[in-house]
């Protein structure tokens, strides 16, 4: 039997391109597998038939919606994880559930080497191989576009000459990677960061400045995962799925960010994720109302050291493993309804309750009933100044004997 590559393969350019190239330059057996993370957009049918069309001798797919959003999507979420305070970390999720399928696929292939379409500039690069590397140390692991530094144009051109059947052309060199968590647009006239971003660019997101109505939903959450809105029960799956349409229809979740890449440039990215963001909004208050103070605190330098690992690659390491541990545990308590108005680009919390909450009505209220003793203000405000005020001492009389 001739060797045979796993390629994890999304039905663009990239990986169409690897796909000649690899059954040329190596005369290997490719095994194309595409793993629906909730992509959406051509059927995976369709992107089956491309693969074989390509040169695959077998194309399998795998469907890992659910997995996805149960099993990535949802610790992102009870970690708040947002990468430079902004991007929720769309692509840098699904890269783990895909390798796991694609070295599941090595073993039930026989496959020895596993293959990406990435290019050398990007973090996925990255993401794949370390991950490869973890799971598979057995494996090789091969980059034909990065090897073979191909540029968008070069690997256009190279997938006419073959007659490659691809979607992406020189009129549309917008590079997308989508799944139910967002949409990520990158390349074309966007490189130019002075450029705006024109209409076509989204497509989970209405206009912002549409004018429609707002939208008041109710999310329930049982211990830092939506379990229904508006009272109906809805799987993690369900819960994003339900939120990226009724938040992306009010334009929330558009970010344009010049990112900070793991490779060592800075890059222009546009992103779409109305559910992740609007989930997150709501999590984020819910946490405000449950969790303590000082665990709080804690839990945002935890969460962003999570987020960055995540970025980086580091999905399988023992830190985001004991991290996990951590986040697990704060969210014990992280549970009730949070109810929110949708409208004009933006996820505003109008109402909180649980039963865990720690606000209690009757140490905040200013009015009759009120039972926070505020005798008790004096001393703390001592105390609590203490070592200020002593450091301000020496130093105006050290001052002073100048």
């Amino acid at each position: 039997m001739s060797e045979r590559i796993v390629l994890a393969y999304s039905g663009g350019l990239d990986t169409s391109v690897a796909i000649g190239w690899i059954a040329e330059a190596t005369g290997a057996e490719v095994i194309a597998v595409a793993v629906d993370v909730g992509q959406g957009g051509e059927s995976l049918e369709t992107i089956r038939q491309r693969a074989l069309d390509c040169g695959a001798v077998e194309a399998y797919v795998a469907d890992a919606r659910d997995e996805f959003a149960a099993e990535y999507c949802m610790p992102a979420l009870q970690a708040n994880a947002l990468y430079m305070d902004s991007y929720p970390l769309v692509s840098a999720l699904s890269r783990p559930v895909i390798v796991k399928h694609l070295v599941a696929a090595a073993r039930q292939f026989g496959a020895t080497t596993v293959s990406h379409g990435c290019t050398g500039k990007g973090n996925d690069q990255v993401r794949f191989e370390v991950g490869i590397q973890t799971l598979g140390p057995d494996l090789k692991c091969i980059a034909p576009v990065r090897d073979l530094a191909l540029t968008r144009d070069k690997a256009i051109a190279f997938a006419e000459e073959k007659n490659l059947p691809i979607v992406t052309t020189k009129k549309n060199p917008f590079s997308i990677d989508a799944n139910v968590w967002g949409r990520a647009v990158e390349t074309g006239f966007l490189e130019d960061i002075w450029n705006g971003p024109t209409p076509d660019v989204y497509e989970y997101t209405s206009d912002p400045a549409s004018g429609i109505a707002a939208d008041e939903v109710v999310i329930t959450f049982k211990e830092g995962v939506p379990v229904a809105i508006d009272g109906k029960p809805v799987t993690p799956l369900q819960a994003i799925e339900e939120m990226n349409r009724r938040a992306g229809a009010q334009g929330i979740g558009r970010i344009d960010i010049v990112e900070d890449r793991l490779v060592g440039i800075k890059s222009r990215e546009i992103y779409e994720a109305p559910g992740a963001m609007a989930l997150m909004a709501a999590h984020r208050e819910l946490e405000n109302v449950t969790v303590e103070r000082e665990q709080a605190r804690f839990k945002k330098t935890v969460g962003q050291r999570w987020t960055e690992l995540v970025y980086d690659g580091q999905w399988f390491s023992p830190l985001k493993n004991s991290l996990d541990a951590f986040i697990d545990d704060t969210q014990k308590y992280v549970s009730g309804d949070i109810r929110m108005d949708l409208h004009a680009g933006r996820a505003t919390v109008t109402g909180r309750r649980s039963e865990s909450s720690l606000y209690d009505f009757n140490l905040a209220t200013y009015d009759t009933g009120d039972t926070f003793d505020q005798s008790m203000a004096r001393g703390f405000i001592e105390l609590f100044g203490m070592s200020s005020k002593v450091a301000s001492g020496r130093d105006q009389r050290l001052a002073e004997g100048k």
